[in-house]
């Protein structure tokens, strides 16, 4: 066992996470909708092909000029 674990100890956070769970329990599904929006999304190939196409590869030393 850990010498310094508190097991009885929860955070202000972690307390204030629990009870707006236990007060909103549509919280959860709210945020997988918008989670889906955003991340969950299927990638364009063409997309991506083209990306690494239009990469341009770093110089050796990234802060020096070119003289």
């Amino acid at each position: 066992m850990f010498p310094f674990a508190r097991p009885h100890y929860t955070s202000d956070t972690t307390q204030f996470l629990n009870q707006l769970k236990t007060e909103r329990p549509e919280l959860e599904a709210q945020q997988r909708q918008g989670r889906a929006l955003l991340w969950d999304t299927g990638m364009d190939a063409q997309f991506h092909a083209n990306a690494k196409a239009a990469r341009v590869p770093q110089q050796p030393y990234v802060y020096q000029t070119k003289a």
